[in-house]
């Protein structure tokens, strides 16, 4: 079969890890379309627009297999199949097919770039098509639709981890060589993934270990934010129940926590911690932030980004947040900061990231306060 596309499978990584090795392009043209701009993370959209052309490649020779790998792919974005006619670069006109993108994308002022989207996005997207392939069972594309998502928060996680730059002035100073990774395993699991390898890694004493078995779930990147007002010495929590409480056998599975979700792909750890506290809590908050932390690096590769963000909170009360799309029911406190560090000391609160931040709000609540009265009118 042989595909015409003029959007981000122009890379050539993104078809290798798409299609492997298969088929060979030249350079092609779609009459009478364009491809518009788009926010990084979703698919530009292939409109038609008369006078336009849309340059891109003619993908020839694929194989039924390679062909049934981007038929996946492309129902990650909801693409059908549709048979147009491309013009080569000798002008000769000849059929293909083409996987359209819908017609309710949103586009965005001008014309798509691939330069742009290679330094931006290329790495991202790499990445997650790579999982969705690597997987011991890959999904139906009906699940693929919902997982992909996640996918790419997944991608963007592994990419903030490679572009971080922590200290390491008491610790060892990894080397290359340090660490070697090998028999990576097809990882297991649809939300959440569970990662099996085995690691050979340098040891204190100038020897190596390994390999030895190892798993780790890997999760995503994520934020916590406090919501405080530093004036009435106020904070928000939010009650909800979580599964991994409930699995534990606690019989009490509804916890008390600060606003938290989610970092999407693309987004910096701020834009998603205003994002989040809006959709939680209902808030507009100034961040501060306060640390970033693996909350189990033995066994996860969760990272948390934590913030306080500062509001005015007049009222005491409860009231109900989170987004019904997602399916979230959350009750908001607010209650001062005295009978939330109460709630540490007797149990109550017993999520790691929430006690962080309470904490540090007690140590810096006198500083805080001088500085939001000398801000005051």
């Amino acid at each position: 079969m042989d595909v015409f596309v003029c959007g981000p499978l122009q890379d050539a990584g993104l078809r290798r890890a798409v299609a492997g090795d298969a088929g060979d392009v030249t350079p092609a043209t779609l009459s009478g379309y364009a491809v518009l701009s788009v926010a990084d993370d979703a698919l530009p959209p292939i409109v038609a627009q008369a006078g336009a052309a849309a340059q891109g490649l003619l993908w020839r020779n694929l194989s039924a297999d390679a062909v049934a790998r981007l038929t996946l792919y492309e129902s990650a974005f909801d693409s059908q199949r549709v048979t147009v006619n491309v013009t080569l670069g000798d002008r000769a006109e000849v059929a293909a097919q083409m996987w359209q993108t819908p017609h309710d994308l949103s586009a965005g002022p001008g014309h798509w770039s691939l330069p742009d989207w290679q330094t931006r996005c290329a790495a991202v997207w790499i990445s997650a098509a790579q999982e969705i392939f690597g997987a011991a069972v890959r999904p139906d594309p009906d699940n693929l639709r919902w997982q992909y998502p996640v996918m790419l928060k997944r991608a963007w996680a592994r990419h903030l981890a490679a572009t971080s730059d922590r200290p390491a002035t008491l610790r060892h100073a990894a080397r290359p060589g340090d660490v070697i990774v090998s028999a990576r395993a097809a990882p297991l699991g649809r939300f959440f993934r569970l990662q099996g390898f085995e690691v050979t890694h340098a040891r204190f004493d100038g020897t190596r270990q390994g390999p030895l078995p190892r798993e780790v779930m890997v999760g995503v990147d994520a934020v916590m934010v406090m919501p405080y007002d530093p004036v009435r010495d106020r904070v928000v929590l939010v009650e909800q129940i979580r599964m991994g409480v409930l699995e534990r056998g606690d019989p009490n599975p509804w916890m008390l926590e600060p606003v938290a979700g989610m970092i999407d792909a693309f987004e910096t750890p701020e834009q998603s911690a205003l994002r989040e506290t809006r959709e939680e809590a209902g808030l507009d908050v100034t961040l501060r932030h306060v640390t970033s932390h693996y909350p189990s690096p033995g066994n996860a590769t969760d990272y948390f980004h934590c913030f306080v963000g500062f509001c005015d909170l007049p009222d005491l009360h409860r009231y109900s947040g989170g987004l019904p799309g997602e399916h979230e029911d959350l009750a908001l406190h607010v209650l001062t900061l005295d009978r939330a560090l109460s709630l540490v000391a007797t149990g109550e609160i017993a999520v790691g990231p929430g006690i962080t931040l309470l904490y540090w709000l007690a140590l810096h609540r006198d500083a805080l306060r001088l500085e939001f009265a000398s801000a005051a009118p």
